[in-house]
């Protein structure tokens, strides 16, 4: 039985998508216009990701800052490219107290105008390089339409800022970061996805180039799920951070920027979830397994103790519900919670020697002997799960994957049955505006690694520069 408090996803997946947010208990709505209140079951999704990211990046060299709320105008206005993607989304602040203020401040959208700032103060020789800055905090862009997790006026993320003493290690760094997002999408929250560079129109608003990380929604929307960009010296120019390298020159610096956001909560709900809650991959569920002893009966609850003991000693994250709510809602609860395994004692089976083991992403139960070795039952299970979702997304996301050499077989596709679709292009915007008009249809990213489909642009017909995945987005 299907939960009925949860839309199909078939049926209408807008929909199905805020019920799933709502049941689980993920996030709640507020009186302020277009900020969520992220709800217990939400933040400790996005503690777990942290925590996981957190430590890549500091096996890899990086350390945590924190920089101010605010910008000053001017500051913001240093490198032009920004201040203009960013202005209509801004908000400022014009008034501290019952005094104007004399300069408006913008709260942060970003920070790279703040850690250039900061980094022309700190930098004076080769020997003060590499910078490699992360911060975790929030921003504030002033969108017109929102859905939680994926789009509000506030979220949550982390930016990562670093500067460089050549263009190879600037880049190198750039590629490294977009590997770890890769790795961390992959490998934790089992969802696939395509990396590539994103073309001049689609790049972050003053860099030299863009790298994204782009997923598959289950109903065939592209979202892109994290950034890694390349600056060059357009930043250190305009905020003059310069050392002496090792010809005692003067010289600026090389710099990037990287990061991914709440909104890998919205990806994950609308990849692996169905219509009975969220599902959660193992390896980023905050709470892996429940036990539900059913019944008060001393045996029973001492057994279920004695599992969560050895559960949590082999570092799996276990907890015992042994309140007054019938066995029932507590299954259903854990259900629509997307707990990856519960595990159930009730009385019969305990005194015919069988414990009962649920797995959350087919729902399958299975019983096994109460002697049985709990932890590697669990421990296989829980991979299996990771595996599953992984897999199960994989090959959703080849279904919905095209070869097109033709405009109109790519509209069809785009209003039928849409996904990412592969398609040669010329190189010129024009034909990416033109696309534009299928459906809002937008080039992801550039494959620099694939084979061309074949030589001809998908729109114009004439020759083509490169091989490119489009896509409805987010």
């Amino acid at each position: 039985m299907k939960n009925k408090a949860i839309t199909d996803r078939n049926e209408d997946f807008a929909k199905w998508y805020t019920d799933v947010v709502k049941a689980a208990k993920l996030a709640e709505y507020s009186n302020v216009k277009g900020c969520i209140v992220f709800e217990p079951n939400g933040y400790a999704l996005w503690e777990k990701m942290q925590s996981v990211l957190d430590k890549m990046f500091k096996q890899t060299g990086h350390q945590n800052v924190y920089m101010p709320l605010f910008i000053p105008e001017s500051l913001l206005k240093k490198e032009g490219e920004l201040i203009e993607g960013f202005a209509p989304e801004c908000a400022w602040v014009t008034q501290g107290g019952k005094n104007n203020l004399e300069e408006r401040m913008a709260v942060r959208p970003t920070s790279e105008t703040l850690f250039s700032d900061y980094y022309s103060l700190k930098v004076k020789s080769y020997r003060d390089l590499p910078k490699l800055y992360n911060q975790w905090c929030n921003v504030v862009r002033w969108e017109k339409e929102t859905r939680p997790f994926l789009r509000t006026r506030e979220f949550l993320w982390q930016e990562g800022h670093t500067i460089h003493e050549t263009e190879k290690e600037a880049i190198e760094e750039t590629l490294r970061m977009l590997n770890i997002y890769k790795k961390f999408f992959e490998e934790y929250l089992a969802i696939p996805v395509i990396t590539g560079r994103k073309t001049e129109k689609e790049k972050f608003a003053g860099a030299e180039f863009t790298y994204t990380v782009e997923a598959l929604m289950y109903n065939g929307v592209a979202l892109q799920s994290g950034t890694s960009h390349y600056f060059g010296q357009k930043f250190s120019k305009a905020y003059d951070i310069k050392f002496l390298n090792r010809n005692n020159e003067w010289e600026y610096v090389y710099q990037t920027s990287w990061g991914v956001t709440t909104r890998m909560i919205g990806g994950l709900i609308m990849v692996h979830s169905d219509e009975n809650g969220l599902v959660l991959p193992p390896k980023i569920a905050p709470r892996q397994v429940v036990i539900v002893p059913i019944g008060n009966d001393e045996n029973i609850l001492n057994f279920a103790n004695e599992i969560l003991n050895k559960l949590n000693d082999a570092d799996i994250t276990a907890f015992i519900d042994n309140s007054e709510k019938s066995p029932g809602f507590k299954f259903a609860e854990y259900e629509v919670n997307g707990i990856p395994v519960r595990i159930e004692i009730g009385k019969r089976d305990y005194d015919n020697g069988i414990i009962t083991f649920a797995r959350r992403d087919t729902r399958e139960k299975i019983t096994e002997d109460i002697n049985c070795d709990v932890v590697k039952v669990v421990k296989d299970l829980l991979n299996d799960i990771q595996n599953n979702l992984y897999n199960r997304a994989l090959a959703r996301r080849n279904e919905l994957t095209y070869e097109c050499k033709d405009l109109k077989e790519i509209e069809k596709i785009m209003n039928s049955k849409p996904g990412f679709v592969k398609a040669m292009w010329c190189g010129e915007e024009e034909c990416e505006l033109k696309m534009k008009e299928i459906r809002g249809t937008k080039s992801r990213c550039i494959l620099e690694n694939e084979k061309p489909i074949d030589d001809k642009c998908v729109v114009c017909g004439k020759p083509a520069k490169h091989l490119v995945v489009w896509g409805i987005q987010y």
